[in-house]
């Protein structure tokens, strides 16, 4: 998390380098809610694993599954590949129009207005950190 090579491709992303204080879960909940879905990840090996090779094989399949299959509540249940690809919209539109469709169906069901299927907006892990950029932008 330190190394050279680390920060120099983070900094080629234009990216920021956050560090979580000792003993601090909620400094990085992005990480932690990764954590606990690899954690409690149905398909996680009971008896561990044979060799390093195996973790390695097993952690690619995770993030490809991670990343292309698993719905993500925090950003409307879509795919970060759906988001990232630009086509979270779309499907979250297609998702607006079933909910609405069903409720003029059968107005008694809903007592109230159906499930927000807005796209999700910008997700930062610290907004702080952004907001103090932008001032420094606009004041240089």
């Amino acid at each position: 998390m330190t190394s050279y090579t680390l920060k120099a491709r983070l900094a080629d992303l234009g990216m920021l380098m956050s560090h979580s204080r000792p003993r601090v879960s909620n400094d990085n909940p992005y990480s932690e809610s990764l954590f606990k879905t690899l954690k409690y990840c149905p398909k996680w090996p009971a008896k561990g694993f044979s060799s390093l090779t195996a973790v390695r094989k097993w952690m690619l399949l995770f993030e490809q599954a991670y990343n292309e299959e698993h719905l993500h509540s925090g950003i409307n249940f879509v795919t970060p590949a759906q988001r990232h690809q630009g086509v979270d919209a779309e499907l979250l539109a297609k998702r607006e129009a079933v909910y609405e469709r069903a409720k003029s169906l059968n107005p008694r069901r809903w007592s109230g207005d159906t499930r927000n299927w807005a796209v999700a907006g910008a997700v930062s892990l610290n907004p702080g950190k952004l907001q103090e950029i932008e001032r420094n932008k606009q004041a240089a």
